[in-house]
């Protein structure tokens, strides 16, 4: 869908603003590579890890290719079992059954576990403005609740932030020492204030990681317990489920397990892995599943895109989303994955996100299902130029480099009189309007010679690369 009213998301300004500020970037570069090199090990562990992958790829195409008939056998075994299926076209539709569902049971306040559908919907917020009160109940969306900021990850929400930040946030919200920043002390404020919640809440909502079709089985993966308080305690559960998240098989499942945790933080898996196929005694559960796109997506070129399980591993090896934080994307998907699926959404909007990747490929390299995400970025990056919602400054480039990538002898010239501009030119002049580059960023100091000109200074003669 395309708006154009709405206003452009600029990325490499909000970008920049972080960068700026060195002990939130080193911190949240640092945390997210540690989780991008245990990837790595707990990997290397497994010799039949590439397999994995490529079975998994491939249990996704096929179910992508079959997915009326497993979502009509989810909803038959679900319903079976006396749990009430929903089905949501639009987040506003989503959010009009879920206030439904509550105000038909009277209900004032809930928990909520971590769901990125639920906030692709602006589902919390659109509760809170009519009078339902909504409490996170995992640690990093609390923090962000609290702060009244969206996520600055799909795992991590909270990443990009100190514990120095969390200490004020607490104190200022919750009551607690200000100048006490300890990590067992902050969350048991958290346990302290969600014990309560937890007791008086009326209804529980939670995502979904995966839908067995074979079972009519709610898979929920967590690290912290939340979900199965939300989902137990309350007399009243509300599932929202993204329909590509359903699987075939039970016997399909172990291997998505493996892949998810190991991929999106390092660990063997998950401290939680729930399973939910029919209401407890005197329960009631709502299962809402939510379009919004997805099936117009099955018919589209960036169809691939629906394989993605949410688990953030493309953020972790992201060297832009590294240093810059989900935060600048202003958006509910950042990263690789954000630029991939965004402008789907609203193509003015996200229209420059597809510029923000350094062309690395190493999102694509490490996805778990294989979604090809470097390609996919490349075909917004042409559907955004096609649609006329390019910068001025990026038109103009690319069609410089159509003729400089025209032929070899056309290259060396460019990179000879690029490297004598970038020496030559006065600072008044590079780093002014005339350059987009420099509103926010300071030009790199010009080397003495191109890559070219020092490989020809420096190779051997009997050099086999030699042309």
């Amino acid at each position: 869908m395309n708006t154009p009213m709405s206003r452009q998301v600029n990325q490499v300004k909000l970008g920049a603003e972080f960068i700026a500020d060195t002990p939130h970037r080193e911190s949240n570069d640092r945390c997210l590579w540690a989780a991008r090199m245990r990837r790595d090990k707990v990997a290397a562990t497994l010799p039949e890890w590439e397999q994995m992958r490529d079975i998994a790829s491939e249990i996704k195409e096929h179910t992508l290719s079959h997915l009326d008939e497993y979502l009509e056998k989810f909803e038959e075994n679900l319903t079976s079992r006396g749990v009430i299926v929903h089905w949501a076209e639009t987040p506003l539709d989503h959010n009009d059954i879920v206030l439904e569902i509550l105000r038909s049971h009277e209900v004032t306040s809930l928990t909520k576990g971590k769901s990125m559908t639920m906030d692709e919907c602006g589902m919390r917020e659109y509760l809170e403005k009519h009078g339902i009160e909504v409490n996170e109940s995992d640690l990093g969306e609390r923090i962000q609740q609290l702060d009244n900021q969206r996520d600055s990850h799909i795992v991590m929400p909270a990443i990009h932030k100190l514990r120095t930040d969390v200490a004020r946030i607490f104190a200022e919200k919750l009551g607690s020492d200000p100048s006490n920043d300890d990590p067992t002390y902050l969350n048991s404020v958290m346990r302290a204030d969600m014990r309560k919640r937890y007791v008086k809440a009326e209804a529980g909502m939670i995502g979904c990681n995966y839908a067995v079709a074979e079972t009519g089985t709610v898979v929920m993966c967590s690290n912290e317990g939340d979900v199965d308080i939300c989902a137990t305690v309350p007399p009243l559960l509300i599932v929202t489920i993204g329909i590509e998240k359903v699987i075939p098989s039970q016997a399909d499942l172990p291997l998505f397990l493996r892949l998810l945790s190991r991929s999106s933080l390092g660990y063997d898996i998950t401290q939680y892995t729930s399973h939910i196929s029919a209401p407890a005694p005197g329960q009631e559960i709502h299962v809402v599943m939510l379009d919004n796109g997805r099936s117009e997506r099955l018919g589209q070129s960036y169809w691939e895109v629906l394989k993605c399980m949410r688990c953030g591993t493309c953020m972790n090896t992201c060297p832009v989303f590294r240093r810059t934080s989900g935060i600048s994307y202003d958006a509910n998907y950042m990263g690789p994955l954000g630029l991939a699926l965004m402008p789907s959404y609203d193509l003015h909007r996200y229209a420059r996100l597809p510029f923000s990747c350094t062309h690395c490929g190493s999102c694509g390299d490490v996805c778990p299902v294989k979604v090809p995400l470097p390609e996919l970025i490349f075909y917004w990056r042409q559907v955004v130029v096609e649609n006329r919602q390019a910068l001025f400054s990026h038109t103009l480039e690319e069609g410089l480099m159509g003729e400089v990538l025209k032929s070899s002898t056309n290259l060396q010239h460019a990179e000879r009189l690029g490297l004598w501009a970038l020496r030559h030119t006065p600072a008044a002049v590079a780093e002014s309007g005339i350059n987009p580059w420099a509103e926010w960023h300071s030009n790199p100091l010009p080397p003495e010679q191109t890559f070219r000109q020092w490989f020809e200074k420096n190779r051997d003669d009997n050099d086999d690369t030699k042309d």
